[in-house]
């Protein structure tokens, strides 16, 4: 048996959501009783997602459609991340965009106007509304000197339905691909997005941890930044893809509803 208290001593918490916390439109089980522990132990917490597509207050309100409440200030996206980004690199610039509305108003909030004629960056994150003229659009852009941006190096990510499809990197490729330039991508497991999300919560990274179902993102982040990891198996990660990695969480659970416990039984992939 392997003793949680390591993990309960920890200040802060550091989730990912799709695979995690819900399954679709589907709250996944042990996630009420997890949060409950979160507020009972008044651990400071916050839901980072690499999606790009929604707002924190979508993110609060689709919780809540599933019967949990959670306030606006525990969500944190790769869209605003981004946006936090580009405003240090070039306040006040502009961008072309490729993404949904979270996208577009994140850059708004942080100064930056829309702009498809002559934009420091060409921004993309996830879109189900992309088309072969604006990636052709995109593409001259870069060519042109834009920088070019993606929010995520996801490759894949869940449709509510639960089948996989194209998420923010392999959707970026025919500008990499034709350009030769290379996204710099800011969602996890940029360690950029992981200084965000401790400055958000105010704690040091020996005081948090990262829970996630993605070995690729959330785990590789949490060891790069030198956060505590929980792998949980609830979403695209199971053992047997975990033997694919070079690396190992410090935790490997079922789920978030085994935090709770105060130990639970030694998961190891063989």
């Amino acid at each position: 048996m392997v003793s949680l208290k390591p993990l309960h001593d920890k200040e802060a918490f550091i989730i990912d959501m799709d695979g995690v916390i819900y399954h679709g439109n589907t709250l996944l089980p042990g996630v009420q009783e997890f949060v409950a522990l979160l507020r009972k132990e008044e651990k400071k917490f916050l839901f980072l997602t690499n999606s790009s597509e929604r707002a924190p207050r979508e993110l609060s309100t689709k919780l809540k459609r599933m019967g949990l409440e959670i306030g606006e200030c525990h969500f944190y996206t790769s869209a605003l991340a981004t946006a936090s980004f580009l405003k240090t690199q070039c306040p006040g610039g502009s961008a072309y965009v490729i993404g949904e509305p979270g996208l577009v108003n994140a850059l708004y909030e942080a100064g930056f106007t829309m702009n498809d004629y002559n934009p420091d960056y060409v921004v993309f994150g996830e879109t189900r509304s992309i088309s072969y003229e604006k990636i052709e659009h995109a593409v001259k852009l870069v060519q042109n000197g834009a920088k070019l941006i993606g929010t995520n190096s996801d490759l894949t990510g869940p449709t509510d339905a639960g089948r996989i499809m194209p998420a923010c990197r392999a959707l970026i490729s025919p500008i990499t691909l034709t350009t030769g330039v290379e996204a710099y991508y800011i969602g996890k497991p940029n360690p950029l997005i992981m200084r965000h999300a401790l400055k958000h919560l105010n704690v040091h990274r020996e005081a948090a941890a990262i829970v996630g179902d993605r070995m690729d993102t959330d785990i590789i982040a949490g060891i790069e930044s030198e956060l505590d990891t929980v792998l949980v198996l609830s979403g695209v990660t199971d053992l047997d893809t975990m033997k694919l990695f070079p690396y190992r969480p410090a935790y490997i659970m079922k789920g978030v509803g085994e935090i709770p416990k105060d130990e639970i039984e030694l998961i190891k992939a063989v």
